[in-house]
């Protein structure tokens, strides 16, 4: 089997029967989904589809609402440290090879990452409420 292909300036190919082969995929999806809608699956959805599930009432709230999470601070303040850790391992691998460049770099980092504990800590973010 002979296949056509075009060559671009980037040195990548392109096949035909590839395009023709997406095309085709395309083209097939297109019309399946415009014959369902023309056979009605895209019905509205009743009320028994959209009543609670198991046994719950109706909501007193707006599920958007918004809520206060006292914990989020120090989330943020462990992802940080964590990101120091998944760091800090490969760097010691590093540091055996680089030396006293290694050690700068990781001391601009450690350096970074105190600020933002300074930064936190001035703005109370320690104090548990």
């Amino acid at each position: 089997m002979h296949y056509i292909s075009l060559s671009l300036r980037l040195k990548w190919t392109i096949d035909v029967n590839n395009v023709v082969s997406l095309i085709l995929v395309l083209a097939w999806s297109a019309g399946t989904a415009a014959a369902l809608r023309y056979l009605g699956y895209d019905r509205a959805v009743s009320y028994s589809q959209q009543a609670p599930y198991m046994g719950g009432g109706e909501a007193e709230t707006h599920a958007w609402q918004r809520y206060h999470l006292r914990c989020y601070p120090m989330l943020l303040l462990f992802i940080a440290f964590e990101m120091e850790m998944m760091f800090m391992y490969p760097w010691a691998v590093v540091f055996v090879a680089e030396g006293g460049k290694a050690l700068m770099e990781m001391g601009m980092f450690l350096v970074i990452l105190a600020v933002g504990l300074v930064y936190g800590w001035r703005e109370g973010i320690f104090r548990w409420q």
